[in-house]
């Protein structure tokens, strides 16, 4: 008997997905569409990232801000491939067992920071719990080739939890990133469904280490709503990262990536955010970004510099 092998079927992109019922998809508002990618300084960028063999979070994510961000010159670099080892059920990336780490990327990364001009850099990367520091040394690495390559650019890594990764944490911290960010995701009550893999108060615990380490590091930390969260929840949810000396804090609507994916529950309004940017303010937090469009990495270069100046008026006042 001969069996013929189909090697032009791609691998699913969500495996653990597969099997799961098709989940309704809500219409979007209006508040929340936005235009095709399609402009020179798009394709300017997409080339660049191309050339030097890296993949980025706003492509593998499905940002909706790629065409804005992209257009800027402005992109997310997620190092350590394409595949993570958790199956968040919001996340668009590839869930599977990942590729060996790629020795030459450090040095591809600061090339493109380079070509791009890049005043301000986000690095983020998949999670790779086959690690035994989870990629930290990694992270550090591409840390100290970009500040070879661009002396002059602030960097701000997005990070894993690195769950049960004893001493991963300091590595990163050593390498003294500018800002440091690690993202709640949701509420504690929706990690069984949406974090399965993560533990909220480990997370928290994570941030307020990073102040332990360096209090003059800046620490950021981003959730999405309408994953089904009470108002009560999220003003929680901000206190206990106040409690973790969080400095910044960003708030988007969550977007359905399939229909196999976690449903929106519902489409939180721009007013409704508007009234959570005041509510931080007033718990303390040096910067809250919240809206519709908000993601970690969207401006991230210019809210740096509100960050920076945000820090000096208090110390001014004090």
């Amino acid at each position: 008997m001969v069996t013929i092998v189909d090697t032009t079927r791609a691998r699913p992109r969500h495996p653990e997905k597969a099997h799961r019922p098709d989940q309704e998809v809500l219409r979007k508002p209006d508040w929340i569409r936005v235009k095709a990618p399609v402009s020179k300084g798009y394709k300017d960028t997409r080339d660049i990232v191309r050339s030097n063999s890296l993949v980025t979070v706003c492509e593998e994510a499905g940002c909706p801000n790629i065409g804005e961000c992209w257009d800027k010159k402005h992109a997310s670099f997620l190092i350590m491939g394409e595949i993570c080892t958790r199956a968040c059920a919001f996340c668009n990336v590839t869930t599977g067992i990942p590729k060996a780490l790629d020795p030459a990327e450090p040095e591809n990364v600061a090339n493109a920071v380079r070509q791009m001009g890049l005043t301000h850099v986000v690095v983020t990367s998949v999670d790779r719990d086959d690690l035994p520091d989870g990629g930290a040394r990694h992270f550090a690495e591409v840390i100290a080739a970009i500040r070879a390559a661009a002396p002059a650019t602030t960097i701000e890594v997005l990070t894993p939890d690195f769950l049960r990764k004893d001493g991963a944490l300091e590595i990163v911290v050593a390498a003294r990133p500018d800002v440091f960010n690690h993202n709640l995701e949701t509420i504690p009550s929706n990690y069984l469904t949406v974090r399965p893999g993560a533990r909220y108060f480990h997370s928290i615990r994570m941030l307020q280490r990073v102040k332990e380490l360096d209090p003059s590091m800046f620490t950021k930390s981003g959730i999405m709503v309408g994953l089904g969260e009470e108002r009560n929840e999220v003003l929680q949810l901000m206190d206990d990262l106040r409690t973790a000396q969080v400095d910044f804090l960003t708030i988007g609507q969550y977007l359905q990536p399939t229909r196999k994916h976690h449903p929106v529950k519902s489409f939180v309004t721009p007013e409704e955010f508007k009234s959570y940017e005041t509510v931080g303010y007033t718990k303390g937090f040096l910067l809250v970004s919240s809206s519709p469009l908000t993601r970690s990495s969207h401006h991230a270069g210019e809210d740096f510099e509100k960050l920076r100046q945000a820090r000096n008026n208090n110390i001014k006042k004090h």
